[in-house]
């Protein structure tokens, strides 16, 4: 095995790419910034339970080892989301509104079906303290206008509420396990299994089971989804929810598709969740929702909502797009005048490199005493 070959699932942007993942990132931050969201940079190793939070799921993808010092299990981050609820726990005031972004580099145990390689680039939004719909119009905003940072412009936006589900689970009065198999047929939107499940177990609301996981398309499914839970408050609310979001992104240049029975690989979503598709990918390449209960896990109530996305992974798949600034070749020498111009070209943008070997080949001349660039 040679020594420069990396582990499995992990990978690394150098050259050009590397150069367009850090344009990319700047611009991103500045695109969040100007929306009055905070950079965090949380530490790549957290204790254990600060990072899983019960969620099976993190759990599952998360390396864990115990810490010689503290004597208590440690975790590298799989997911920055938990890490922001810490974050804004230790708020002073848990009644104000936090907005929170970041672009930092997490490891998984494997890889899932949102991020294609176990080492991503997770960059996302996080919008703490309000839980009317306003915020998850501002956060899906923001992840549009990301994916139109990089390029991809058009994309379809699915849309769901997890409230839906949770409710119907509710409804049925379902014990944990139960809810935890039905929550794994739906995530694989498996019709047979769901049927399987339902024929041999006693589950009140069955028939609405079956018709939750088909409730899929375009906004007519929300009518749908009126005529056949009425009489529950509830979802009645989540379904109303989605149609104003279908009424403020109707005019967007997208094209929009909803599905009630999502429920998302992370448990910790508990409302509106959202995902964007293009043609140019074979799945999702950003999403998020809401989760009004994973500060709980810190003592903390607060509403949230936000997104992210595998920067690493979009700078990979554009590869053909990358190009590389032109180069040029200044002399090694000693000279004020020449180490200005140098200086200010720089300053300009340009990428100066000095001929430390000497060879002669530079893109500078001295024309009667005055250092400037060829042609």
């Amino acid at each position: 095995m040679s020594n420069w070959q990396l582990p499995e699932g992990i990978d690394e942007l150098t050259g050009n790419q590397a150069n367009a993942f850090e344009s990319a990132r700047r611009e991103l931050l500045d695109l969040y910034q100007s929306w009055g969201y905070e950079i965090v940079v949380p530490p790549m190793i957290e204790y254990a339970d600060n990072l899983v939070l019960n969620s099976k799921s993190i759990d599952d993808k998360t390396f864990k080892f115990l810490d010689s010092a503290s004597t208590r299990m440690l975790g590298v981050h799989s997911d920055i989301t938990p890490q922001v609820a810490r974050i804004d726990s230790k708020r002073d005031n848990s009644e104000d509104i936090y907005r929170y972004c970041y672009i930092n580099a997490i490891l998984q145990t494997k890889a899932d079906d949102f991020y294609a390689s176990r080492s991503p680039i997770q960059a996302g939004v996080e919008l703490y303290g309000f839980k009317g719909i306003d915020a998850d119009i501002e956060v899906i905003v923001l992840m549009l206008s990301s994916l139109n940072i990089l390029g991809i412009s058009s994309p379809t936006l699915s849309l769901g509420n997890t409230a839906i589900f949770n409710a119907l689970c509710d409804s049925a009065n379902l014990e944990d396990k139960d809810k935890s198999a039905l929550r794994d047929i739906f995530r694989r939107k498996s019709v047979p299994d769901l049927n399987n499940f339902l024929s041999q177990n006693q589950i009140k609301e069955s028939s609405k089971f079956k018709s939750l996981i088909n409730l899929d398309g375009d906004a007519e499914v929300l009518d749908d989804a009126l005529k056949i839970f009425k009489g529950m408050p509830s979802i009645i609310e989540a379904i109303n929810d989605l149609r104003k979001l279908n009424d403020f992104f109707k005019d967007y240049d997208i094209k929009l598709m909803f599905d009630l029975g999502e429920v998302k690989a992370y448990e910790y979503h508990d409302g509106i969740v959202f995902a964007a598709y293009s043609q140019k990918f074979s799945k999702a390449i950003a999403q998020g929702g809401r989760y009004d209960g994973l500060s709980q896990s810190f003592d903390s109530t607060r509403e949230a909502t936000g997104f992210s996305f595998d920067l690493k992974f979009l700078i990979h798949q554009q590869a053909s797009k990358v190009k590389s600034k032109k180069v040029l070749n200044a002399p090694n020498i000693d000279n004020p005048d020449f180490i200005k111009l140098v200086n200010q070209l720089r300053a300009q943008g340009h990428i100066i490199k000095t001929d430390l070997k000497g060879t002669n080949d530079v893109d500078f001349v001295n024309k009667n005493g005055k250092w400037k660039l060829k042609g």
